[in-house]
């Protein structure tokens, strides 16, 4: 079994709670709110402008026997640049303030798996950050796509309001394929357990921070919280 096989094998349950989360739930069912949409996007800015510089740690302490992985970091960080920004600019698209979501700063939740991150790059094994990755990139590519959708037809929202979900869904599975071939190149074992084991972690911490969310109210979702065939 490769080791990517192995991370999904691993962290299948993990995965199935996050995915269970009841603001997930809500919104795969077509009940969403323009409230609960805003606050997902305001703690995707608080986590999603972090990604660059843990990458950038992550490189900066790598060991010489995975110089190696120093251009797969480059290209991930020439990727990831500057989506917070386009975050932000789904939030004012939503009729939102972007610049009072960038000073209220995170949820708890959401701060706290920010700095699980740091604390593995920095103390435990850097290559574990991969762990983060593969919980976000693939809960994206699972959810990300069919939510927007169904955001965009229950709250009559242009698509320059979907600018982070659409660029991360279904779209992004090369990403996702990139990833695999790079974390089957592990073959240590303390590393491949830093990644498994912030994995793990990870799917928990996500899983909070969209347990965080508001769920949307009856009054406010009103007529279009009809299921979704």
């Amino acid at each position: 079994m490769s080791f990517f096989a192995e991370l999904g094998h691993a962290t299948a349950a993990a995965r199935s709670q996050l995915l269970a989360s009841p603001v997930i739930a809500d919104c795969l069912a077509g009940r969403v709110s323009l409230t609960s949409y805003v606050a997902f996007l305001t703690e995707a800015y608080h986590h999603v402008k972090h990604t660059v510089p843990l990458l950038m740690a992550c490189g900066s302490r790598l060991p010489e026997r995975l110089a190696w992985l120093s251009g797969g970091i480059v290209e991930y960080v020439e990727e990831e640049y500057g989506h917070e920004q386009w975050i932000l600019d789904d939030i004012d698209a939503c009729g939102g303030d972007s610049a009072a979501a960038r000073r209220r700063g995170p949820n708890l939740a959401t701060e706290l798996m920010v700095s699980y991150a740091y604390d593995t790059v920095q103390r435990v094994n850097p290559v574990g950050l991969f762990g983060m990755v593969f919980v976000l990139e693939g809960t994206s590519v699972a959810i990300a796509t069919r939510a927007a959708q169904i955001i965009a037809e229950r709250l009559a929202l242009p698509k320059r309001a979907f600018s982070y979900l659409l660029s991360h869904g279904s779209v992004d599975v090369k990403h996702i394929a990139d990833f695999e071939r790079l974390v089957d190149r592990f073959d240590h074992e303390d590393d491949r357990a830093a990644v498994l084991h912030c994995a793990r972690v990870m799917f928990k911490l996500y899983g909070d921070v969209f347990r965080s969310l508001p769920r949307p109210a009856a009054q406010e979702a009103g007529t279009k919280t009809r299921e979704v065939a």
